[in-house]
Formats: structure tokens, C-alpha cells, sequence
């Protein structure tokens, strides 16, 4: 089944119920059910929104984790403000002093604001479901409190999602035109450069040309990450670029089962899946919930998880665009075997630096630090597509899994990915270096 096909297949289911998150997240009374609820629905619209690509989706989630950390910090006192620490964050709106407010309320209300103006453009069913769980949350969080804190409580969530909001319109991110394919964008020319490996006539233009561009998060500024050039090109068999392309080629007609299912569980294609960052907000919901984890802690993850993998991408579509280089299927069939296709679809926009690891490398280092060395988990994210869950015993394996599944799917060279996975570590960094504790 093509690439069309398979998107017109899943917005037709999607849009026949009520969007999914991928696993399923239980409603709980748990201290996160709000949360839980509001990020598995907000997962589902991400597969359900066109404009929602790997950088767009994880831009989104950078923001909804510090609105709902903000949310919670700013009544706590053991959790301190990221004004100030991230790009742009100017002091937010303050709590009125001796008021009572409810956190459940607080959230609820941040959310219901939020999510329909980062997914303004998704389709019909995505609209009723957003409508669906702030009525039904809002119910929710409001049985038992008094009116005047569901009153107080209401407007302040309204006032952060709003302030995040506007924090957000000058990033350079906020308005996609023309799905991210950006037309006027001039391709370099050369062997060495990236064209286009699919025959849509819009992905023969780039996804996202500038995003490396956009304002980061936590890191000062995207240079801050030493970034090393790909390998020389080259054409001759004994030199190192060569070795690589055909690595990827030996590899990907001798797949082995397991090779194949390792791809297709992190492939994370956008409107099929849940993309990268949306895998690895999966991943920290589905701990979180498991471990009934506190609402303070919960909140500082998301943020920093959310924030590190926003970052990531930044920093990953710099390098793509930096170096413009071509993809293994291009190299593939003009040098090695001419008849010879990945197994996973090729993404529109250069190879190096490998997206996935970047994005992985930057998850290994913040939740390694939240929850430490050889944490092991089960990753159930696949399941809403019939993929068997995964076990993982640390954070470290996953993330390399994840990284070299990307080699196995013919998508990228080695070097994209393992030096992807250093980038992705030295951008996390930055994110654990914040101070979100008194």
C-alpha cells in the first residue's frame, strides 16, 4: 500500500471514533489524571493533524509541558519558575496570595485553552474530541470544589495557557504554510546534495527548510552543540561513504525479522504514528502512570522531556539543511543497485543528522536523569497498531534502538545515526542543566 493510500486508511478510522493517544491511558483518579487524559488526547491529534510532522509535533509538546509545569510551580512551594531560564519566557501570571486554587482545575482549564489553538487546523472528529474531554474533565475536576476555587482556578489556567501562547508566536514555528514544503527553497546542487526520493508532487520540495532556525528552548543558541561534518562524499569503493551506503544496502536485503520489527516499531511516520516525540511522551505517560508518580514530579518531566526533544529537533534540522546530504536510497540506486528500495519510506528532507537520533539521544539523557541508570520499562506505544510491545533496561537501550532502527529501514547511514544519538545527549544536557527545584 502506498504512502496516500495508508493516510487516507488511518484518517478514515480516525475520524469514525474518538481520537486515541496509542496505548491506553486509563481514567484514573490517579494524582496526573488530567494530565494523562489531556496528553494521550493531544498524542492522538497529533496523528490526526496534516501540519503535524516530527519538528512541529515536538515544538508542541516543548510548550504544553512548560504550560502545565508553570501551572503547577506557581502554587507550589518546592517547584521554582522557568521564566527566565528558557528563550523569550518572560514572568507568567501569578497566583493571588492567600486564595485557594485546585491544581486539577488549573490544568484542566490550561489544557481546554491550549490545545485548540496548536490544533485549530485538525479535522472534525479531532475538534469534537477536544470538545468531548474538556466537558467531561471540566465536570470532573469541579465535583466537590468550592465555586468561587473552580471560578479562580478556571480563570488562572486560562491566563498561563495564555501567556504560553503568546510566548510561542515568535518562534519562528507557529504558522505552517503548504504542509512545511516549502517551495521556493532552492535545492543545492551536486552529487552530494539531497533531492527528492518520493514522486508527490509536494514532497518535491523540502519539509521544514528553516526549522533550524526557530528559537531553541533551553539551549543558548543551536551552536552550542558541536556538530562535525558528515563524511567526505565520495564514489570510490574503498572510501568511507561508500563502506556506509552499502552497509545500509547489505543490511536491508538481508533483514532479519526481528531487524524489520525493531523499523517498523519506531518508524513514527507522521499522520501514520504518533512521530518521535510523540513516542517518547508515550513512553514517560505510560512510566508515569504505571508508578502513580506525583503531580510535582510529573510535571517537571514532561516539561524537561518535552522542552529536550523540542530542542532536538531544532538542532537536528539545522544539520539537515547545513549539509544537505543525500538520502541512501538516491546513493543507493545510482552507485550500488539501481533496483534496490528502503523498507521504510524515505522522509522528505536530507540525512544528516538522523532526526530519530538526535530526538532519542536527548530523551536517553533527561529521563536517565529523572529516573537513573538501568530503569527498565515496557514500552506498550505500538499497540493502538497491533505492534507488540517492547522491553527496554534502560533508557540507553532504547534510545539506541531506536536510533539504529533508522539503518535498518534503509533511512539513514550509520554515521547520520550514532552521531545523531551524541548530538541529541549534548542538547539534553542543556535541558537537565535547568533548575526547576527550590
Amino acid at each position: 500500500m502506498n504512502l496516500l493510500k495508508r493516510i487516507v486508511a488511518v484518517l478514515a478510522i480516525l475520524s469514525a471514533v474518538l481520537i486515541s493517544s496509542g496505548p491506553s491511558f486509563a481514567d484514573t483518579d490517579t494524582t496526573q489524571s488530567v494530565i494523562i487524559r489531556w496528553y494521550g488526547l493531544i498524542n492522538g491529534l497529533v496523528r490526526h493533524t496534516p501540519t503535524y510532522s516530527p519538528p512541529v509535533a515536538a515544538r508542541a509538546f516543548g510548550y504544553l509541558g512548560v504550560m502545565s509545569y508553570e501551572a503547577v510551580a506557581s502554587g507550589s512551594d518546592h517547584l521554582q519558575t522557568l521564566a527566565g531560564q528558557l528563550n523569550g519566557l518572560k514572568p507568567l501570571p501569578k497566583r493571588e496570595a492567600g486564595k485557594e486554587y485546585n491544581n486539577d482545575v488549573v490544568l484542566n482549564a490550561a489544557m481546554a485553552a491550549f490545545t485548540p489553538v496548536f490544533f485549530e487546523n485538525t479535522g472534525p472528529s479531532g475538534q469534537n474530541a477536544m470538545g468531548a474531554l474538556a466537558t467531561e474533565m471540566t465536570a470532573k475536576v469541579s465535583t466537590g470544589v468550592a465555586p468561587d476555587v473552580v471560578e479562580r482556578s478556571t480563570a488562572y489556567g486560562k491566563a498561563i495557557a495564555d501567556a504560553i501562547i503568546a510566548w510561542s508566536k515568535n518562534d519562528g514555528g507557529a504558522v505552517i504554510k503548504n504542509m512545511g514544503f516549502t517551495e521556493n527553497y532552492k535545492i543545492k546542487v551536486g552529487p552530494q546534495y539531497w533531492v527528492p526520493t518520493n514522486q508527490q508532487a509536494l514532497q518535491q520540495h523540502p519539509l521544514l527548510p528553516n526549522w533550524g532556525n526557530n528559537r531553541t528552548f533551553a539551549i543558548p543558541k543551536i551552536s552550542a552543540c558541536v556538530l562535525s561534518a558528515p563524511l567526505p562524499y565520495s564514489e570510490d569503493k574503498s572510501s568511507a561513504f561508500y563502506k556506509e551506503a552499502y552497509e545500509v544496502y547489505d543490511v536491508g536485503i538481508h533483514l532479519t525479522p526481528d531487524q524489520k520489527a525493531i523499523a517498523t516499531f519506531w518508524s513514527d511516520d507522521p499522520l501514520l504514528t504518533l512521530t518521535p516525540a510523540g513516542h517518547g511522551m508515550s513512553i514517560a505517560l505510560q512510566i508515569l502512570e504505571r508508578d502513580n508518580v506525583d503531580l510535582e514530579k510529573t510535571v517537571d518531566v514532561l516539561a524537561r522531556l518535552g522542552v529536550a526533544q523540542a530542542d532536538a529537533m531544532i538542532g537536528a534540522w539545522h544539520a539537515k539543511y547545513l549539509y544537505s546530504l543525500l538520502r541512501p536510497v538516491t546513493y543507493i540506486q545510482r552507485h550500488i543497485d539501481k533496483k534496490w528500495d528502503a523498507y521504510l519510506i524515505t522522509p522528505p528532507f536530507p540525512d544528516y543528522l538522523s532526526g530519530h537520533s538526535v530526538q532519542s539521544g536527548s530523551l536517553d539523557v533527561v529521563m536517565t536523569k529523572e529516573f537513573g541508570d538501568n530503569f527498565a520499562f515496557v514500552d506498550k506505544t505500538g499497540e493502538a497498531d497491533n505492534l507488540p510491545a517492547r522491553s527496554f533496561s534502560s533508557f540507553d537501550a532504547a534510545a539506541h534502538e531506536a536510533a539504529i532502527s533508522r539503518l535498518y529501514g534503509g533511512i539513514h547511514y550509520r554515521s547520520a545515526i550514532e552521531r545523531g544519538v551524541l548530538y541529541g545527549k549534548c542538547i539534553g544536557e542543556y535541558t537537565n542543566a535547568l533548575k526547576t527545584r527550590r
